[in-house]
């Protein structure tokens, strides 16, 4: 038995019943010879973390623009911690794990720079509208390797697809993922905020920190309970009680951060630039060639929404200031 074959048959000793395995995949769409040491699902995670769009999530917000600080979080380290949170979920429920880390990592390839005012302003560029999560799965089907794609397997992409709103995941790895993107992003910001700032511990409402923590770690702690203890037979969900406090979070976070005057100060600038660069690439120039055959095949505002949305912040922000801002002359 090869190391993969080992992995798989370990896989049907020990996971859920109704936990995805790796043999079991429905594939790709270009089918691939096996690889001998990994699994269809750990050869996407590779794929994912090998990848230029991850890299650049590195330099794309999170919550804060351009932050002067070290420890704020960038749409990387929120990967990142999404994926950990998503992994301690599977283990506990004996899902795929390797599937849900995969599934973790990638679902934010597509976001574009300025974090959600940059896709509020892309949204409104597009007749179609624009979504961070449908064009994560257009950036591993189309975009990466200078438009190859990654070619990942069909469980990984309808998870990337189903991790925000809409129809659920065909898979429990992938249904978790909402629960592990929501309770990784609501104690980071709340986090963020308090380094900034703009939040103290003490001011989150007493009926939510009595239900989940009076703490960063014990509300993260308390929200996984949750799942773990109340999920059943794939269904992934939450108590009541925990979900209705989550939501009450959250509504205050929305309240004092989210649209918070100075938090989010810089972002009123973000819509010219996304304008600006959007309808300067949309006429063709500057575009690597296999964004040109998107504007071909597709049309010419798919193209300019795939390279401005595949741009990190301070990319964005330097192809605008070569662009638009006049440069001195010296003679």
């Amino acid at each position: 038995m090869t190391p993969r074959q080992q992995t798989e048959r370990l896989e049907q000793q020990s996971l859920a019943p109704w936990a995805a395995l790796s043999m079991r995949s429905q594939g790709r769409k270009h089918p691939e010879e096996p690889c001998p040491l990994r699994t269809v699902y750990q050869r996407d995670r590779d794929r994912i973390i090998h990848c230029k769009s991850f890299r650049r999530l590195k330099h794309k917000t999170q919550v804060f623009l351009s932050p002067e600080g070290d420890h704020y979080r960038t749409r990387l380290t929120h990967t990142l911690e999404v994926a950990q949170i998503a992994r301690t979920i599977a283990r506990a429920l004996r899902l795929n794990e390797d599937l849900t880390e995969a599934i973790a990592l990638a679902h934010d390839l597509g976001h574009t720079p300025f974090g959600h005012a940059g896709e509020r302003a892309l949204d409104k560029l597009l007749p179609e509208g624009f979504r961070h999560y449908r064009q994560s799965v257009r950036v591993a089907e189309r975009l990466e390797k200078e438009g190859q794609g990654l070619n990942l397997t069909a469980e990984v992409l309808d998870g990337i697809l189903c991790h925000t709103e809409g129809q659920e995941a065909k898979t429990a790895e992938g249904r978790l993922m909402r629960f592990a993107d929501r309770i990784a992003y609501i104690n980071h910001d709340i986090d963020d905020a308090i380094r900034a700032g703009a939040l103290r511990e003490e001011d989150i409402p007493r009926a939510i920190t009595s239900q989940l923590g009076h703490s960063k770690t014990q509300r993260i702690t308390s929200l996984i309970l949750s799942v773990v203890d109340n999920s059943r037979e794939g269904e992934i969900r939450m108590a009541q009680a925990d979900y209705e406090a989550y939501e009450e979070l959250h509504e205050f976070m929305y309240e004092r951060v989210y649209r918070n005057d100075y938090a989010k100060s810089e972002e009123k600038k973000v819509p010219h630039i996304i304008e600006s660069l959007f309808a300067h690439f949309r006429s063709g120039e500057g575009l690597p060639e296999y964004i040109q055959e998107i504007a071909r095949e597709e049309s010419p505002e798919t193209a300019a929404a795939d390279y401005v949305a595949g741009m990190s912040d301070r990319y964005a922000v330097a192809q605008y200031r070569e662009l638009f801002i006049p440069k001195a002359w010296n003679n």
